[in-house]
């Protein structure tokens, strides 16, 4: 019998770099590794990345991992972004590069639809806002605007999903990821067909839809070898990063909500079963048989303070000195509009545009830095708002991401929301998320999840009536200047 401790490993394939971490059955992160890659913008509203790039990173992150611990995990676990989607050929070679999220092509095409009694009709069936970051939108404009790219398709996958094949030659898709993508029926787990044939694509053109415990085994032989691990480790297939940012956060319980802010932003709650709002203004994803996850997802996260500091001021400041600067200042009447890559809920505009509000002599660059802060608490807080009238009341808001390094930032938004805002001592909260249902599903025993430490940051009631009164300005000001 071997002395080594099992781990697993949990690989969170991001936006913006690759993380992965292996936790010990005993709870205790041992050892993690992260790779960068960037995105690129060839024409306005475009947004694209090369998947091969990524998927090295995904191989290097497993190998060092191995490395590191100097023997194979008991299981590897996947999370993965959202929406991203790429044609490939009859031979699997991809089409075109990855369309991530982010990419914008496609808004004529999602407005139209949107707009339509068939686009409401779809997103009861998918839980997916119509909006260009779906896959469903992105093969409309595909269609209609590449013809001959689109005739050669001979399949549609996202960054999981080629990764999946590449590793084993599989074409699979967890539910989790299916049911962000506008075309899986939620409550059914099937392919929707009137989703289908609006984008004019065949079920077979698609992977095959499975449960996020789903275990893959048989690796290539080649990329076994490339790794270090055998051919038979069991890898689950895991969910997308949202879902599973709620399982690490332990937050499935009635009433817990996530907010995360890192390229993007979001605001997530468990539910038991579908909740589609209204008024469109919410996802609902599935991640497992009774729990969906409701909410919504802001494109302008840090991506807003990148710009920011990179194009508005040029440089001449970096952020370590602009954030306690701008935190440092007493609230003010400058607002901003935080939609520099349009926007997602609750208003799903590809139009709209940031803009800063109010200006004057006095204000320099902590000021702009402030109101890009506070910008962003209120788009949150506007999704934060119709979840509650959606999905019912919350009563305890976990925050991760890369924002939560500024204790700062989070008590500001404890206190713009006037809801206390708890911070768990815990790793990258999608990659735990694949690691716990990994171990569920494997039915191995892990000590704590990786829980830590809490911190809870109570709202100061001092400057509510302004942050009020500003919020308020915030949801005018968009209907003011929507194109």
């Amino acid at each position: 019998m071997s002395d080594h401790m099992d781990y697993i490993i949990g690989s969170d394939i991001g936006t913006s770099s690759t993380k992965s971490i292996s936790l010990g059955i005993d709870g205790v992160v041992k050892c993690s590794f992260q790779q960068a890659y960037p995105t690129t913008h060839p024409q306005p509203g475009f947004s694209e990345q090369n998947p091969a790039v990524i998927l090295q990173a995904v191989k290097d992150g497993i190998r060092q991992i191995v490395q590191q611990q100097g023997y194979a995990p008991a299981a590897i676990s996947f999370s993965s972004a959202m929406h991203s989607m790429m044609p490939l050929d009859s031979a699997g070679n991809p089409l075109t590069p990855l369309l991530i999220w982010a990419d914008n092509r496609s808004w004529h095409y999602a407005e139209m639809l949107r707009a339509s009694g068939l686009g409401e009709e779809i997103y009861h069936h998918t839980g997916t806002p119509v909006h260009a970051m779906s896959p469903l939108s992105k093969l409309i404009w595909l269609r209609e605007e590449a013809p001959e790219i689109f005739g050669q398709a001979a399949i549609f996958l996202g960054i999981k999903e080629y990764i999946i094949r590449e590793l084993f030659g599989q074409e699979l898709m967890d539910h989790s990821i299916a049911s962000a993508t506008g075309l899986f029926d939620i409550r059914t787990y099937q392919w929707n067909a009137t989703a289908l044939a609006t984008a004019g694509i065949r079920e077979e053109q698609l992977p095959k839809p499975v449960p996020a415990d789903y275990i893959i085994r048989g690796l290539k032989p080649d990329v076994a070898e490339e790794l270090g691990i055998p051919a038979d480790t069991p890898f689950v297939i895991g969910g997308s990063d949202g879902c599973l940012a709620q399982l690490g956060s332990g937050a499935l319980d009635a009433g817990h909500a996530t907010l995360t802010i890192g390229t993007s932003g979001a605001v997530r709650m468990a539910i038991p079963e579908v909740a589609t709002d209204q008024q469109q203004r919410l996802f609902t994803y599935l991640l497992t048989d009774g729990v969906y996850i409701s909410g919504g997802a802001s494109n302008n996260g840090g991506v807003l303070l990148q710009w920011l500091v990179k194009d508005f001021l040029r440089g001449a400041i970096p952020l370590e000195e602009l954030l306690p600067a701008a935190l440092a200042l007493p609230p003010d009447s400058l607002i901003c509009l935080p939609y520099l890559l349009g926007e997602r809920a609750p208003i799903w505009d590809s139009g709209a545009s940031a803009s800063f509000i109010g200006i004057r002599p006095h204000h320099g660059a902590e000021h702009f830095t402030r109101a890009v802060m506070e910008g962003i608490c209120y788009a949150l807080l506007s999704i934060t708002m119709a979840l509650e009238e959606t999905a019912g009341p919350i009563r305890k808001i976990s925050v991760s991401g890369g924002f939560t390094q500024s204790h700062g930032w989070i008590q500001l938004m404890a206190d713009i929301f006037g809801k206390e805002m708890t911070l768990d001592n815990r790793p990258d909260a999608s990659a735990l998320g694949a690691i716990k249902l990994a171990a569920a599903t494997l039915g191995l025993p892990l000590a704590n999840g990786g829980d830590g430490e809490q911190l809870v940051f109570v709202p100061d009631s001092t400057n509510q009536g302004h942050y009020q009164r500003q919020y308020e300005r915030f949801i005018t000001l968009y209907q003011l200047l929507r194109v």
